[in-house]
């Protein structure tokens, strides 16, 4: 009898995350028992691993998986499934290792990338003129080492054509959801959601899991003191001319010198600290928006609120339910 299951192939390499293969394998096997129990016509989906070469293959977390077959062998998939890790280097630039692999995903109806198995579809050319995402860490280095991506740094997953990248570890469950609704619509979407206790659509992008710290490091040698002292003066009037002025620079020379060397313009980067600050005070305590609002330098909470909307598409309410220790 004909086995009707859309076959996902998941490539395992010694370092992938595990939670990368295992996140969206439990989802569609889920959404495989939900299609059983409902007794529909459409019977889910069927998992084989492969690697390259066959056998255990051991994860960065000490767990080890067993692949069925090596990378070129077996039925075409119809998905296959590229994990991140801590090796992914390793993969990429074992050219004949890519070749094989581009032989074998090229034949699949979809291919699905989670966290930095991005470079491994970057590297096989399967991303060249489309959007794509990544864990926030490794965006910078996804579009520096492949500029003819179109990398969505902020996006949980994104779908171009018959490819899928998901940003870092459990995105690639959000990914993996919305899959299983285009597969077998939205009400299987949802029961698997309940079933697993998940959102069917995480709210706001992946801004949110971004480490403030970071921003310091754009900043660099040359502004590291600016970027104290912004940090220090949040809640003050903080003007180009003011920030010209702390490292004797004139405001045309400086916006241009800044922007180029952080990325953001001056206002964006204060704003961008003001935020960072706001997340700090939400993550830790009970202060009242209008206080962390005037804290910040936002003054008022309906501009604390906008801010944060438009940077992280979600509210600092929200924000707080989600975050606080």
């Amino acid at each position: 009898m004909k086995d009707d299951r859309r076959l996902i192939e998941y490539f395992l390499y010694p370092g992938a995350t595990g939670l990368d293969i295992i996140g969206p394998l439990d989802v569609f096997s889920t959404a495989t028992l939900i299609l059983k129990l409902q007794k529909k016509k459409h019977k889910g989906y069927k998992a084989v691993f492969s690697a390259e070469q066959p056998g255990l293959v051991r994860l960065n977390s000490g767990l080890c998986l067993h692949a069925d077959l090596a990378i070129d062998e077996g039925e075409d998939p119809d998905i296959i499934l590229f994990p991140g890790g801590l090796n992914t280097e390793q993969v990429t630039q074992n050219k004949e290792l890519v070749e094989r692999i581009r032989l074998k995903a090229k034949k699949a109806k979809q291919m699905v990338s989670v966290c930095g198995g991005a470079f491994i579809l970057a590297a096989c050319g399967f991303l060249k003129g489309k959007k794509a995402t990544t864990h926030w860490r490794a965006a910078n280095s996804l579009a520096e080492a492949f500029p003819d991506i179109d990398v969505c740094a902020d996006a949980i997953y994104l779908c171009d054509g018959n490819v899928l990248t998901s940003a870092g570890v459990t995105a690639g469950i959000d990914m993996a959801l919305s899959m299983v609704e285009e597969h077998h619509g939205a009400s299987i979407a949802i029961e698997v959601a309940r079933m697993l206790v998940l959102y069917l659509r995480r709210p706001g992008g992946q801004s949110q899991f971004s480490a403030p710290m970071e921003l310091r490091a754009k900043a660099g040698k040359q502004f590291s003191e600016l970027h104290d002292w912004i940090l220090k003066n949040l809640t003050q009037s903080i003007t180009v001319e003011l920030l010209a002025d702390l490292v004797g620079m004139s405001p045309r020379n400086f916006c241009r010198i800044f922007t180029k060397k952080t990325g953001s313009t001056p206002g964006k980067y204060v704003e961008s600290i003001r935020l960072s600050r706001a997340r700090e005070l939400l993550e830790s305590g009970d202060m009242s928006m209008g206080l962390i609002a005037e804290a910040c330098g936002f003054l008022r909470e309906e501009r604390l609120r906008r801010a944060f909307v438009r940077h992280f598409e979600i509210t600092p309410s929200q924000y707080r339910i989600h975050f606080r220790s």
